[in-house]
């Protein structure tokens, strides 16, 4: 089941990964939060990590702790 984050204004977001190739070639993993369980969803937080909330929209965020 995909890790759920309901925000100030109510709204539930899921969060996902993904693996994207750079410009120069390199893999990164970024991670990011949709309003719907997509390919690539997570199951929990991954460590090192925590979840913030931005001020004006309310949009989840992942921070690194």
């Amino acid at each position: 089941m995909a890790f759920s984050y309901k925000n100030s204004k109510g709204q539930t977001y899921y969060l996902h990964t993904r693996k994207v190739t750079l410009k120069n070639g390199r893999v990164q993993v970024i991670y990011f939060f949709a309003r719907d369980v997509r390919d690539g969803s997570l199951d929990s937080v991954p460590s090192g990590y925590k979840v913030m909330e931005t001020k004006r929209t309310g949009m989840p965020v992942l921070k690194k702790a």
